[in-house]
């Protein structure tokens, strides 16, 4: 051990033998003195003698210090009970010259855990005083606090941004490990019911210190099944109470004694990973278990933290499920639990990117029932939607493995087939589908019939794109059908009716493209603004910007038969800029007369989000017109922001630092990570009107609805409903606590001038 005396560079003044003497003596005195504060624990009294590095500890500071109270030879004698990493830095810090004692440390010991203790030196007069005094005091209860609240912070940002339970539990365990001096840390979740109808659980994940040999209990930790109430994690799932394990080798209850003993490992603490809703209930996902080689008691820090680390895990998992159910119900058809149309098209795209980079190909099946509309006719769409079903359960067995089966709408189907195989295999799948339509369906007694027609395409030879190779596969049906119905067809580009439908095609959207650019020169495009009303229905908030196209023969064009074509040309972006300056300059007039304080919402596509300047030009838009950008919201799809948000995000937040708001449109149709929407610059969300068209009686939409509204509260989001028709829609929302509401019900589009001749009492819009 190091000598304190040996860190004084300058020798002291010379100190006479008596003098010494009556100071350390004096000291002792002192030391032995009562004292009711020392006597309580809050704190103790030192003296150090520099010049032969004796010290002196008074009752109070050796219970602190777990030594003997009174003379001590030197420093090390004092701090033996010092954990090892501090004690270098301790014996430093006292030994060297001139230095102003101040520092913490940690004691362990049996009995009293682990604790943080900090030693300061009182200010003396003299500029080299004979002896040194001053107090050592407890800290355990501020640095717990402390730990307690950085901890919180780590753990609360790491979950949030994983996307994954494995990663999230790992992560926490690790964490709890390199910062708690555990060895090893485990998660427990109950499997799937076994045939007896009995949970068992098992260790999903785990993380130990790469250092330390743990190779037989943690092969024993992954193997081992606990059925509830049976060893410490299957006792503290059974009672949902954390539990220590004090002595593991000795532990008769303990159901891995052996190999614990084997490693090293003497004792852990597990609890409960659950939370309480703010109804009271308690859910419960787990067990987190931590093992030491040390031997910990009750007073370690581990316990204090273990509430919280359960209650983030478990919301984790909660937040990481409900990602989950809104993915899902956005990807699958509500009533076949097929991928759904938008799904379908995703895959098929993604399955092109993926075959292109490795040569790969495959085949596309387009699948469209022969006469079903017949049976919706005579039997009613009951007896229909069970055709839909039984059909589906029939694609779904018939499937090869790596095939997707989807439905796109209707009566109409899709498969996708990779790896190919050959045109002989393709035919053959392409019999089994015909002859699975022709099998009678059951309804109610009665056999119902129908056939199918079958087109099929294939990658790369008849299109290298999703949208082509669906295209053609779709010519290929319709010959199937032309041909006489209950019949396959594979894609030729050169059959003459394929290349007449592609060029009528083709010559349709080019004809529909130069119309649109006549009609922006003449004026022909207009708006029409839906109103949106507060949680009550008694204010409009705000309006949605909806365009319309008025031919000149009288016809007025809805927007999802021209808007399609715009998006392929850059007549979007000037269709968008129209619409953002008109729908200011109609604003401007709104507030003036009967609507102050009104929010105009407008969509925006997304090639608007290529130009970086984007944010510039909007607020010299809005100050020219005299409007304050937060009364301009600026809707974009949820599709749109995850699709490019390299570009989309940093125009995002330039345009929320200026004071525009913007709402993500169309919210749980896409397929956007919840770990990367957290960090997205919005102050609204926007339910799609297919999930409220359900409400109230179908679970999945409501399910995603209540959701999406939970979300945005924890978010601080306003959340708007669009497409409300009925009453019960309208309760159901206003039951949920939905801050906004949209639809015909409440309200129908209208031009600017009839909004003006019926003024209503509007609602500031809320900041956010």
């Amino acid at each position: 051990m190091r000598n304190p005396s040996l860190f004084f560079h300058v020798e002291p003044p010379p100190i006479s033998d008596t003098d010494q003497t009556e100071s350390l003596a004096s000291a002792l005195t002192q030391a032995n003195l009562p004292d009711s504060a020392e006597s309580m624990g809050l704190f103790g009294r030192w003296w150090c003698e520099p010049q032969t590095g004796q010290w002196i500890l008074s009752a109070g500071a050796a219970s602190l210090l777990d030594a003997n109270t009174g003379l001590h030879a030197s420093a090390a004698s004092c701090f033996e009970q010092v954990v090892p990493d501090d004690v270098l830095h301790l014996l430093d810090t006292v030994g060297e010259a001139g230095r102003n004692i101040d520092c913490e440390f940690r004691i362990i010991n049996e009995f009293a855990g682990l604790r943080w203790l900090r030693l300061a030196a009182e200010p003396s007069r003299q500029p080299r005083p004979a002896l040194q005094r001053g107090v050592v005091v407890d800290v355990t209860a501020s640095r717990l606090a402390a730990m307690r609240e950085r901890f919180c912070f780590e753990s609360t940002q790491l979950l949030i941004n994983t996307p994954t339970l494995a990663e999230a539990a790992t992560k926490v365990i690790q964490l709890v490990c390199e910062n708690l001096g555990w060895e090893c840390g485990a998660y427990w979740s109950p499997e799937p019911q076994s045939q007896m109808g009995e949970h068992r659980l098992a260790c999903l994940f785990e993380w130990h210190k790469p250092e330390y040999p743990l190779a037989s209990f943690l092969e024993q930790t992954l193997t081992l099944r606990m059925a509830p109430g049976q060893g410490l994690v299957g006792g503290v799932w059974s009672t949902m109470r954390p539990a220590w394990v004090e002595n593991m080798a000795t532990d008769p209850g303990y159901l891995r004694c052996l190999s614990a003993q084997t490693c090293g490992l003497q004792s852990g603490y597990a609890f409960p990973v659950s939370y309480v809703t703010m109804e009271g209930r308690r859910h419960s996902h787990g067990v987190l278990e931590f093992y030491s080689r040390l031997s910990r008691q009750r007073e370690a820090q581990l316990p204090g933290l273990a509430e919280v680390i359960g209650a983030l895990i478990a919301q984790t998992v909660q937040r990481l499920e409900q990602q989950a159910l809104i993915e899902r119900l956005a990807q699958m058809d509500d009533l076949t639990g097929l991928a759904n149309r938008k799904h379908f098209h995703h895959l098929l795209d993604t399955e092109c990117l993926h075959a292109t980079a490795n040569g790969g190909s495959f085949a596309v099946l387009n699948i469209d029932l022969d006469r079903f509309k017949q049976i919706n006719d005579a039997f009613g769409h009951e007896a229909g939607n069970q055709v839909l079903r039984e059909f589906s359960e029939r694609l779904h067995k018939l499937k090869p493995k790596l095939a997707t089966v989807g439905r796109l709408g209707g009566d109409e189907f899709a498969m996708l087939v990779a790896p190919t195989g050959s045109m002989v295999q393709l035919h053959a799948l392409g019999e089994q589908v015909l002859q699975a339509a022709r099998l009678p369906f059951q309804f109610e007694g009665e056999k119902l019939t129908v056939s199918a027609s079958v087109g099929i395409s294939l990658f790369p030879h008849n299109g290298a794109t999703g949208s082509e190779l669906m295209r053609n596969a779709d010519a290929a049906m319709y010959r199937s059908k032309h041909a006489g119905r209950n019949g396959l067809n594979f894609f030729s580009s050169g059959t003459p009716q394929a290349m007449t439908e592609l060029r009528a095609c083709l010559a349709k959207k080019l004809t529909m493209e130069a119309e649109l650019q006549r009609a922006l020169v003449n004026n022909e495009l207009f708006l029409m603004y839906q109103p949106i009303f507060d949680r009550d229905v008694a204010h409009v908030t705000a309006v949605e910007a909806l365009i319309r196209w008025h031919r000149p023969d009288g016809e007025v064009v809805h927007p999802d038969l021209f808007i399609p074509i715009a998006e392929q040309s850059s007549l979007i972006v000037q269709i968008g800029r129209w619409v953002v300056r008109q729908a200011c300059s109609d604003l401007t007039q709104l507030h003036h007369h009967g609507y102050p304080g009104l929010q105009v919402n407008v969509n925006m596509a997304a090639p608007e989000f290529d130009n970086a300047n984007l944010p510039t030009e909007l607020l010299t838009l809005t100050e020219a017109y005299g409007i304050a950008p937060q009364y301009l919201c600026l809707e974009l799809t949820e599709g749109l922001v995850m699709k490019q948000p390299d570009k989309v995000v940093p125009v995002m937040k330039a345009l929320r630092q200026m004071g525009f708001k913007i709402s993500l449109d169309d919210f749980g149709m896409g397929h956007s990570s919840l770990s990367r929407m957290k960090n997205l610059p919005i102050s609204s969300l926007k339910i799609d009107r297919s999930f409220v068209s359900g409400l109230p009686h179908d679970r999945g939409d409501g399910a995603v609805v209540r959701t999406i509204l939970d979300l945005g509260h924890h978010m601080n989001l306003q959340v708007i409903a669009e497409g409300i028709e009925t009453d019960a829609q309208l309760l159901y929302l206003h039951q949920f606590g939905c801050h906004l509401l949209q639809g015909f019900l409440l309200g129908k589009p209208q031009t600017l001038s009839e909004l003006m001749s019926t003024p209503a009492h509007v609602t500031r819009p809320p900041e956010v």
